[in-house]
């Protein structure tokens, strides 16, 4: 064991067993050679873009391109590798470089966007657009950057007078963690069902690399939010297990200070728990360590890491105040969902409640009555707690100082099931959706747990209509893989600044996949 000091007041505590056992499961990748489908262009389409068919792929090897030309790859569908393409000259010998930009887009916004005009909150760096200068040709172009995408666009801004440019052999090594062949295939389903399990599994596949990352274009980090839906899906789909466990031990074995499990991870250069700590996202390694054990019985795992899962338990319970309410606060302490405005204070507290009953089951396995015992205890001061956050009059969980009212507080309560009754579940749930709180839920992620929420309190015909309304809209919108953000209502949504940073494979949109296998089949 070992402490790394990093950021003033911050340490990340290493495990170098729990380290040596994650390396130990990474995945080699899968690697497929993918290639052009077509050539396209991109034209407008009411508020968005489309790309429309140009011309057949084998047309590429006979456009010449000089100053300003362009074409415009269509992959046929979302790829996550490596890229490469050779490059010749036509005409006079070359006297100059050929000087190129190449774009890439998941979705076909991106490659009209300027980048030049982008001042959002996220990084330029994540644009994926590249500026090349070559000097010799012909050659090939290895570039040694991994994309998420399925257009890309390849511009001259020069070469010559006397010399144009041709591509040829154009191809992407595609790489995965995820097996298609290891997915059962699905009875015969509603088709529109069918096509939201085939693009989650497209979304599963593009973030299953040697952990399970949030996104491929962006973050590309391990993230315990998303660790937990796509572990969930996982279990019902490509059966990696092994993958789950790396990413546990991961997270176990770089901790922060006092034990407690960071948001996020990197990898690469090294490992690295990253600064954040949430509220929510800690106690979750307390649920996936329950999940996967409940999937794979492996006791071993399950006893190196229970030490860890009680150690997120005790952190969380320090924060409840005397009436076992989880104390709120003005820092971003707890993330629940990217709606504006929310208030998390009662959707903490119901992830605690929920944490709480996955700790005693795991006390239970670990034959720890004094555990137990002490966990109970909380689970019921944290019930009492969440009571007391009821309006009655209202009929809703109010949260904070203001008492707001949201659609993701009363998820939360109805998935920690503090009424202990399904019949009143139900009735929250038909009621939220009856008045429709202004504080909304605008992520894949959180509508994930309201669909979860109504088909475990059997709602089931509402949850589809809520699944179609969602991510068949998406689907409709023309999703290859589900997006990190989507609102039906405003289709343009871009919260860092540009559409060309969204993420658009995005981990917590895998939900389909598990709805869909877990309860409707």
């Amino acid at each position: 064991m070992a402490i790394t000091n990093s950021m003033e007041n911050f340490e990340m505590i290493v495990n170098d067993d729990f380290i040596k056992k994650a390396d130990a499961l990474i995945p080699e990748l899968i690697k497929t050679e993918i290639t052009p489908e077509q050539i396209v262009t991109i034209e407008p389409d009411g508020d968005n873009y489309k790309a429309v068919f140009k011309s057949d792929i084998e047309e590429l090897k006979n456009i010449e391109m000089g100053r300003d030309d362009k074409v415009i790859l269509d992959f046929g569908n979302h790829n996550v590798g490596y890229v490469k393409f050779n490059i010749t000259s036509a005409g006079s010998p070359p006297d100059a470089p050929a000087y190129i930009r190449i774009k890439f887009g998941e979705i076909p916004v991106e490659i009209v966007e300027n980048s030049g005009e982008y001042s959002g909150d996220i990084g330029k760096g994540w644009i994926q657009e590249e500026f090349l200068h070559i000097d010799i040709l012909p050659t090939v172009i290895e570039m040694p950057r991994r994309y998420a995408f399925r257009y890309m666009e390849i511009k001259v801004i020069d070469t010559s007078s006397k010399y144009r440019v041709v591509l040829e052999k154009v191809s992407c090594t595609s790489v995965t963690s995820a097996d298609m062949s290891k997915v059962t295939a699905l009875p015969v389903l509603d088709e529109d069902l069918a096509e939201m399990d085939r693009v989650a599994l497209r979304t599963m596949q593009g973030c299953m690399q040697k952990g399970f990352e949030d996104g491929p274009k962006r973050d590309r980090r391990l993230w315990i939010g998303d660790l937990r839906l796509q572990a969930q899906t996982n279990y019902v789909t490509f059966h990696n297990n092994d993958l789950v466990k790396h990413d546990l031990y991961l997270y176990a074995g770089l901790t922060m200070n006092e034990g407690r499990v960071g948001a996020c991870l990197f990898t690469e250069p090294k490992y690295q728990v990253d600064d954040t700590a949430l509220f929510d996202y800690s106690l979750f390694f307390v649920s996936i360590l329950y999940d996967y054990y409940m999937e794979t019985k492996d006791e071993e795992t399950r006893k190196d890491l229970t030490a860890t899962a009680y150690r997120q338990i005790e952190l969380a319970v320090r924060e409840l105040d005397d009436e076992g309410i989880v104390k709120d606060k003005e820092t971003w302490w707890c993330f629940i969902d990217w709606a504006d405005g929310l208030n998390k204070q009662a959707g903490a507290q119901g992830i605690l409640v929920y944490a709480l009953r996955h700790g005693i089951k795991l006390a239970e396995f670990d034959q720890n009555e004094e555990k137990a015992k002490e966990y109970t205890g909380y689970l019921e001061k944290a019930i009492a707690g969440a009571m007391k956050l009821w309006d009655a009059e209202k009929g809703f969980f109010v949260s904070g100082s203001e008492k707001q009212i949201s659609w993701a507080s009363q998820v939360w309560m109805v998935l920690a099931d503090v009424f202990g009754d399904k019949a009143k579940n139900a009735q929250l749930l038909e009621h939220t959706i009856v008045i429709d709180p202004k504080i909304r839920m605008v992520t894949p992620y959180m509508y994930h747990h309201f669909i979860e929420a109504l088909v475990q309190n059997n709602r089931k015909e509402v949850a589809l209509s809520f699944m179609r309304a969602y991510w068949g809209e998406m689907v409709k919108d023309g999703a290859d893989t589900f997006w990190e953000l989507y609102d039906p209502a405003d289709k343009n949504v871009a919260p860092y600044g540009s559409k060309m940073v969204n993420s658009y494979c995005h981990a917590w949109s895998c939900s389909p996949s598990y709805i869909i296998r877990k309860y409707l089949i």
